[in-house]
């Protein structure tokens, strides 16, 4: 089967000869040259990654004209404030299933256009790109949809609940010529960008010592601590249309173990993501799943898997403690980095990050991490829009994204005793 990548870039070149005015001049020759690259795999880091390169991807004018397809939970809280607050979007739609709640919440975001069908927004050719939060298994047929329709897609995690499901999602993306970034606000958290630079450096020192370990332990616990209760939220007793998760679930998963499934591919592909985004782990042959221990609740337990050549080690469960307890460490021969999550819903709240380094003097340092936004979460909104504005790649694109997806499903046929 062809790369995506290859595919892609024919669908873009035919896109460049219809509709030249999205994308630079100079790409009609490009996208023949990297059909050529494609074909006799020159640049593997490319179609490896099966992501279309800086030189052909599309600039928007700003500001980037967006409509957002969900009015539940995370768009309330999170996403329609944060890209209502960007200067560089123009919130135009929303689309929502139920009526009363999508003009409730048009309304207060003062969101002209009110759709009840996503079908709705990708026919609107007002709309540069779609923001999505929606049921975990039913947002990536949403996604797709919008893709094909030739929308930049931003998405929640997890971009798919099934290899198969997200292999689609990205062969919508090149049928559409469009891209799609998926919300891992840990990649823009500042204390975890500190923390990836100074794993970067440390490799570079030999007085470090080789790298020897990783760990995350995410226990979780009240997940909404940190939620402000004075910000406004509509809630909803309108009915919404089910949707069949069976049909984009793994072939291979017992229909009994379905919630388990989802349940821990959607809070653990954000710390697996996490491992790997440290460890500059982006492509899936440099994965593996070496064991699984997992109890019958299909959450708690431990699972070994290795990243570029490290062994790393997930320590998981479900609890009630009354904050979040995640963190993640690097250990080298020489020191370690360790970085203790926020809050999800604490703004101006940071990873916080220690760092101890051995020899005749050890010492422990803690850096103070800043960003320009308030909030992981903003930060990623403004990503989006300014990598559509540039052309420039995103920093978590679907590409990327997919490898969790697969490493959950492995992960999960382990503790399954399925081959």
């Amino acid at each position: 089967m062809l790369p995506v990548t290859f595919f892609a870039c024919f669908v873009l070149h035919r896109r460049v000869l219809s509709e030249p005015h999205l994308v630079p001049p100079f790409s009609i020759a490009t996208t023949k040259l990297y059909l050529i690259v494609c074909q006799y795999n020159l640049f593997p880091s490319y179609t490896q990654k099966r992501s279309l390169p800086f030189f052909l991807m599309s600039q928007l004018k700003a500001p980037i004209r967006l409509g957002y397809v969900g009015c539940g939970f995370m768009a309330q809280h999170v996403h329609l404030p944060n890209f209502s607050s960007l200067p560089q979007c123009a919130l135009l739609a929303v689309a929502e299933q139920r009526p009363r709640l999508a003009r409730a919440v048009a309304s207060r975001f003062a969101i002209d256009k009110v759709y009840s069908h996503h079908w709705e927004l990708a026919t609107d050719r007002e709309i540069d790109a779609v923001a999505v939060s929606a049921n975990y298994a039913q947002q990536g047929e949403i996604a797709a949809d919008l893709l094909r329709a030739g929308k930049h897609v931003f998405m929640e995690k997890p971009m798919a609940v099934s290899v198969l499901q997200g292999e689609k999602i990205l062969e919508a993306a090149a049928e559409g010529g469009t891209r799609l970034m998926v919300g891992y606000m840990k990649r823009f958290d500042p204390g975890n960008l500190l923390a990836k630079a100074t794993i970067r450096n440390w490799l570079q020192d030999e007085t470090k010592g080789r790298l020897l370990y990783a760990r995350n332990h995410g226990f979780g616990g009240k997940w909404l601590n940190g939620l402000s209760k004075v910000e406004p939220f509509t809630h909803s007793d309108e009915p919404i249309e089910p949707f069949d998760a069976a049909r984009v679930l793994p072939h291979w998963l017992p229909p009994e173990q379905a919630t388990r499934y989802i349940g821990y591919l959607q809070q653990y592909s954000h710390n697996l993501n996490l491992l790997r985004f440290l460890l500059e782990t982006d492509q899936e042959q440099k994965t593996n799943v070496e064991s699984v221990s997992l109890d019958a609740d299909g959450m708690t337990g431990l699972s070994v898997l290795h990243f570029s050549g490290i062994r790393c080690t997930l320590e998981t469960a479900s609890t009630n403690f009354h904050s979040w307890d995640e963190q993640t460490q690097i250990y080298f021969e020489g020191g370690w980095i360790k970085v203790r999550a926020p809050r999800f819903f604490a703004k101006s709240e940071f990873s916080k990050v220690e760092i101890y380094e051995a020899g005749p003097v050890p010492r422990y340092t803690y850096p103070i991490v800043s960003s320009e936004h308030d909030w992981n979460y903003r930060a990623e909104a403004a990503h989006f829009i300014a990598a559509l504005v540039t052309g420039q790649p995103f920093d978590s694109p679907a590409a990327d994204a997919l490898i969790d997806v697969f490493l959950n499903e492995e992960i999960y046929k382990k503790h399954l005793q399925i081959v």
